[in-house]
C-alpha cells in the first residue's frame, strides 16, 4: 500500500505502527534490553533510544513541544509509551500535520515526513528489536507494501549514512520479507 493513497490519517498510521512496536516492547524483559540487535553496535535498548531521539529531534526542530525526555535508560517500554502519547497528542492537530517545510527531498509537510520516514523506521526497527530479543519478527503484507513503497521513494538515499547500510544479497528463491530485509541491509 502506498502511504500517499491511504485513507488513514498520519496519526492513525503512526498509532497503527506504534501499536505493534509497543506490544513487542512491553513483552521484553529487563535482561533482553542488553541483547545485540541487527543494527551494528546497538542493543535492543539503543534501538528504542534511536526511535525516540530521532522523532523528538525532528519534531522539536520544527518548534513543537514534546515535554520532557522520557527516561531512556530505565524502562524503554515506558519511555516509548510516554513518547508516543506526546507525539500522538501533537499530530492529532491537522494544522501540525499540514505544516510545510523544505525536506531532504524537497517541499513537504510534517505529516508526510512522519509517515514516509518515521513510521517506516518504526516498522523496520520493530523487526530489529524482535530479532534482538528472540520474538516474532514477521511483517504483515500491508507492512511489506509500505516498506517496498518507502524503499522505492527513497531511491539510493535509503543507503545514505545514518539510514540503512548497503543492501545484501537475498538467497535465491527467498520470500518477500527476506528480499525487503536484504534491500535494507539485513539478513532474515
Amino acid at each position: 500500500m502506498d502511504p500517499t493513497t491511504s485513507t488513514l490519517t498520519t496519526a492513525q498510521r503512526y498509532e497503527e505502527a506504534g501499536r505493534a512496536l509497543t506490544a513487542l516492547l512491553e513483552a521484553t524483559s529487563p535482561p533482553q534490553w542488553a541483547e545485540p540487535s541487527p543494527c551494528e553496535g546497538w542493543d535492543a535498548r539503543q534501538v528504542v533510544r534511536h526511535l525516540i531521539e530521532t522523532q523528538r529531534d525532528f519534531l522539536t526542530s520544527r518548534g513543537l513541544d514534546l515535554g520532557h525526555l522520557p527516561d531512556l535508560d530505565g524502562d524503554p517500554a515506558a519511555a516509548w509509551r510516554a513518547h508516543t502519547r506526546a507525539v500522538l497528542a501533537l499530530i492529532a492537530d491537522d494544522s501540525v500535520v499540514a505544516s510545510p517545510y523544505d525536506g531532504l527531498f524537497g517541499p513537504t509537510t510534517l505529516g508526510d515526513t512522519l509517515e514516509r520516514f518515521y513510521v517506516f523506521d518504526m516498522v523496520v526497527h520493530r523487526w530489529d528489536v524482535a530479532r534482538a530479543v528472540g520474538a516474532e519478527s514477521a511483517f504483515t503484507e500491508a507492512e511489506l507494501d509500505q516498506l517496498e513503497a518507502g524503499i522505492a521513494s527513497f531511491g539510493d538515499a535509503i543507503h545514505m549514512e545514518g539510514i540503512c547500510r548497503a543492501g545484501v544479497e537475498a538467497p535465491a528463491g527467498s520470500d518477500r520479507q527476506t528480499q525487503v530485509l536484504a534491500t535494507l541491509g539485513r539478513r532474515a
